[in-house]
């Protein structure tokens, strides 16, 4: 019988046989994406998983509140000027009235005063620290020492709550007179070198 047109005569030349296995019908391996890690961002993974060389730490701590300190002196010395005024007012009349006064520091004209130059720190410290480590885990020091904050169980960037509650306790504690034992706690601290604030947002500085 006349072989029927478009196919090979059983058992020649031209008989189909098995593509290699997972090929479609035409014999094509459809593409897959590759088994094995990248290498590179293996170590860069490995890396975020550490924290980060004290020394770093410090140097970008130093920077932020260098930048920190900056911004809130522009609002605070022209404000100072009226602080001095009204106190050297206040003891000049204290001297002038020949009896022992008190002078109080804060009174209703220094109070809006210190509560403008506190909230200043407080909510410019906000802006600064909490949205650029919400966004990249970094502030400008940070970036500059190669350091960045990283949520402890995700090693993600940390969330805005996070963020927040990171930065007011650090400020907080500083405003108090004990910010010096927070930062130092990171000293004996184990194994992720947590500041208070970190504890209190579940955070860790990594390194890279």
């Amino acid at each position: 019988a006349a072989p029927v047109a478009g196919v090979p005569p059983q058992g020649g030349a031209a008989a189909a046989r098995p593509g290699p296995q997972g090929a479609d019908a035409d014999g094509v391996i459809p593409w897959k994406p590759p088994t094995a890690a990248d290498p590179f961002a293996a170590m860069a993974q490995a890396a975020q998983g550490h924290p980060a060389a004290l020394g770093r730490r410090f140097a970008a701590r130093l920077i932020d509140t260098l930048v920190l300190g900056a911004l809130t002196a522009a609002v605070a010395v022209p404000m100072w000027g009226t602080v001095t005024d009204h106190l050297d007012a206040k003891v000049e009349a204290a001297k002038q009235s020949g009896r022992q006064v008190t002078v109080y520091l804060v009174d209703g004209t220094t109070m809006p005063v210190f509560a403008t130059i506190l909230a200043v720190l407080l909510i410019g410290g906000a802006l600064y620290e909490a949205l650029p480590t919400l966004k990249w885990g970094r502030t400008l020091g940070k970036k500059l020492c190669g350091v960045r904050v990283l949520d402890i169980e995700s090693h993600d960037t940390p969330t805005l709550g996070a963020a927040l509650k990171r930065w007011f306790l650090y400020s907080v504690l500083g405003v108090l007179a004990i910010g010096v034992l927070n930062v130092v706690w990171c000293l004996f601290d184990q194994p992720w070198r947590q500041c208070w604030h970190d504890k209190l947002a579940r955070t860790f500085v990594a390194a890279g």
